[in-house]
């Protein structure tokens, strides 16, 4: 039974949550102090982490700053409907996922599934051949085993989802690759009308990496579609160095 914390200070929203997760096979806490969440929520006791935004003395987004800062831990952030800005900040923070309130608790189920399948397939790699693998596109050369990324010599800090999109697009650089598929393999999901998720993550990567190579726009948006890696490569991937 995968252990849950909810840190919320609603406390009717909390029970709620509890009365429709246990059935679902999840053993689930609930904290409504943001002080006690944190404690908590570096117990190591927890395999995720359901958290408000709207915290009273500490925020949702302070909160989950002191978490990355020590653990991996997945976390879903619950956002207000239509605050756009609540939902990019917390991703590029490196939340896992958002839910924007209200909403219905099978989608909240939903999402808790699809990102504790993501934490398995994560702890699952190191044993997969594919991740001794380095694949070197342009000025970005991206390491699978030791999950790093270096542009142009220089390290850049990716969160777990900017990681994995950045390592989908090099696979299928000047390839488009459609934000479903996106989707459904970095998130786990499809996604939902008025989802961002992706195009945030695809924004977060143009900061980090730049906009542009050479006057060559890197990440190309390929309107109602998708997204193109456009800079190719020789030697697309190698294994080990030389």
């Amino acid at each position: 039974m995968s252990r849950i914390l909810v840190i919320d200070d609603d406390a009717e929203l909390c029970e709620l949550l509890t009365d429709y997760l246990k059935p679902e096979g999840f053993d689930v806490a609930s904290v409504q102090d943001a002080k006690e969440g944190m404690r908590q929520a570096l117990s190591g006791e927890y395999a995720l982490i359901v958290l408000d935004v709207m915290l009273p003395g500490i925020s949702g987004f302070d909160l989950l700053r002191h978490i990355r800062s020590r653990s991996r831990i997945p976390v879903i952030m619950l956002t207000a409907r239509g605050d756009d800005v609540d939902r990019i900040v917390g991703l590029e923070m490196g939340a896992d996922d958002y839910l924007p309130k209200p909403f219905n608790p099978r989608e909240l189920v939903a999402r808790i599934r699809a990102v504790q399948r993501r934490a398995e397939q994560e702890m699952a790699r190191p044993a997969d051949k594919e991740t001794s693998a380095r694949i070197l596109v342009g000025d970005v050369e991206l390491d699978a085993g030791t999950r790093t990324v270096v542009r142009a010599g220089e390290m850049i800090e990716l969160t777990a989802l900017e990681f994995n999109l950045l390592h989908e697009l090099l696979l299928n650089a000047g390839r488009m690759v459609s934000r479903t598929e996106l989707a459904r393999k970095i998130l786990g999901r499809n996604l939902s009308a008025y989802d961002r998720s992706i195009d945030v993550h695809i924004s977060s990567l143009r900061k980090k990496l730049g906009h542009e190579v050479k006057g060559v726009e890197r990440i190309k948006t390929i309107r109602s579609m998708g997204y193109l890696y456009t800079q190719q490569s020789e030697q697309k991937e190698k294994r080990g160095r030389p």
